[in-house]
């Protein structure tokens, strides 16, 4: 991907900040955690808008999209923001008024109260999250324990609501609380800002930023995901680089002004990112107990940020004149931002810092080598492999595999899954990350990379990344005598991240 003008590099120093800052916050995010595939997968640090830092570890790299789950919401409310300026509408429009054949026949006072406002700062008056009513969020595991969530144009299918019409789901559901008087975090309603923006504009949430935030930005193909009527979901599915989600928070830094040009009104950032609602009565941690904008969250030390599902962050950090970008797959969130707080944010000198070329130097061969952890043991042709070769027929079970055979050669290995839709065959590396592509999962040729080793005579390690998204997993084969024990590990879930465990037999 190459953008029109690239964001000028520079060194942590020449930042005001130190090199040693840099490499405390990545050895403190690399802590060990039950599962090594729990972990930051990328990041970019910007300060005077100029990138101090970056790196991304293999197999993510900086050119790859990644899915932003409940960052996209940012988004959502910049496009209304934009719609505002534009005079399509206004935050104290009536929810009902851009559904007349969607509304129900005898609206509660509550629903007619409800404004867009309490759309953007999730104050619906809704006693719950209605996404899974709206959505018919079944919570479908797809291989590996992981939700069917992100394939573009798919997700009615998914998740299989009865009534194609969602914008009509949401308002036939009762509103308990007066709107504005009771938080709870809602992504159903954030797709209501979608619906409305394409009920007045006659596009897609997309299509309407495509020129107005996307193209100025420089940023190429993003993808969203659509509800069965193609309206962009909102709240989720978009899919777009890190250095995407950098360039957007030094929008917000820059109060709405890009390369000298007005994107966005500065009384819409100042908006959008206050504390509106009071967040206390649904939210703990400390970073999600400090307030809620106009879909973006306040956090501790004066900053805000949008952040999605399994460790997507932009972070503005406005009195340190910083930005950053993080995609991840962690199961802690709040660690990550405790990370930012305890090593970056304290770092950061109002002037710049005088060179530290040992320590720079060790930071630059650091950011060049980062890596997912692989399996440690002996490849394919040191081993036993008492399975070399074998097909292995699998017992009924819930990820909906039904076959698997491990095959050589030299020192890679070929992975080979059968499910409903054929054989998937997988290249695992060895001491590194091999990619390639799979439809193991229903979502066409998706982007992979698989590394492995065999950790004992009988036992291989697989651990496996969808790098354009959070979700990976390991895998485990366990071989005796005829049989097979198979652990399959996910890194996230927003279910149970516990291990699966199938069993099956070698077919003679």
């Amino acid at each position: 991907m190459t953008r029109a003008t690239p964001l000028q590099r520079s060194t942590p120093e020449a930042e005001g900040i130190p090199s040693s800052a840099v490499l405390d916050f990545i050895r403190a995010v690399e802590e060990p955690h039950p599962h090594p595939l729990d972990a930051v997968q990328g990041f970019m640090l910007l300060r005077h808008g100029r990138v101090a830092a970056e790196g991304w570890w293999a197999p993510y790299g900086p050119h790859s999209p990644h899915a932003l789950h409940s960052l996209s919401k940012s988004f959502t409310s910049t496009a209304i923001g934009l719609a505002v300026a534009e005079g399509l509408l206004t935050v104290e429009d009536p929810v009902l008024q851009f559904f007349p054949d969607a509304a129900p026949a005898n609206p509660g006072e509550n629903l007619k109260a409800m404004r867009v406002r309490h759309l953007l700062s999730m104050n619906t008056g809704h006693k719950e999250d209605t996404t899974g009513e709206v959505f018919q969020d079944r919570h479908l595991q797809n291989l590996f324990g992981v939700e069917a969530h992100h394939k573009a144009n798919t997700v009615g299918h998914v998740f299989g609501n009865e009534d194609d019409n969602w914008p009509r789901v949401f308002l036939s559901l009762p509103v308990e609380y007066r709107p504005g008087a009771w938080f709870v975090y809602n992504t159903a309603a954030t797709y209501m800002l979608s619906a409305i923006l394409t009920q007045l504009t006659g596009e897609s949430l997309l299509d309407y930023l495509r020129p107005r935030l996307f193209d100025p930005l420089g940023i190429e193909n993003p993808a969203w995901d659509t509800d069965p009527r193609g309206v962009n979901l909102g709240g989720t599915g978009l899919s777009i680089t890190t250095e995407d989600i950098a360039c957007f928070g030094q929008l917000y830094l820059q109060q709405g002004v890009w390369e000298g040009r007005r994107i966005l009104p500065a009384t819409w950032v100042a908006a959008a990112t206050q504390a509106i609602s009071d967040t206390r009565n649904t939210r703990t941690k400390p970073d999600w107990a400090v307030g809620y904008g106009y879909q973006f969250w306040r956090c501790q030390r004066n900053c805000y940020r949008g952040d999605g599902a399994f460790g997507q962050y932009c972070l503005v950090m406005p009195e340190q004149d910083a930005v950053l970008a993080i995609v991840g797959g962690v199961r802690d969130m709040q660690a990550v931002l405790d990370k930012v707080w305890e090593h970056l944010l304290p770092a950061m000198q109002p002037e710049a810092l005088p060179n530290d070329p040992p320590v720079y130097g060790a930071l630059r061969d650091r950011l060049a080598s980062l890596s997912l952890p692989l399996p440690q043991g002996q490849p394919a042709s040191s081993a036993a492999a008492r399975g070399q070769g074998k097909m292995y027929r699998l017992d009924p079970n819930e990820l909906q595999l039904e076959s698997l055979r491990l095959d050589f050669s030299g020192a890679h290995q070929t992975l080979v899954l059968g499910n409903e839709r054929g054989e998937h065959p997988i290249q695992v590396g060895y001491a590194d990350w091999l990619h390639g592509t799979t439809n193991v999962r229903g979502y066409g040729a998706e982007p992979v990379a698989a590394g492995g080793a065999w950790t004992a005579e009988d036992i291989c390690e697989v651990r496996i990344c969808y790098y354009k998204s959070a979700f990976c997993s390991t895998f485990r084969f366990h071989f005796t005598g005829s049989r097979l024990r198979l652990d399959v590990t996910p890194n996230v879930f927003r279910g149970s991240t516990a291990t699966r465990t199938l069993t099956g037999h070698v077919v003679d």
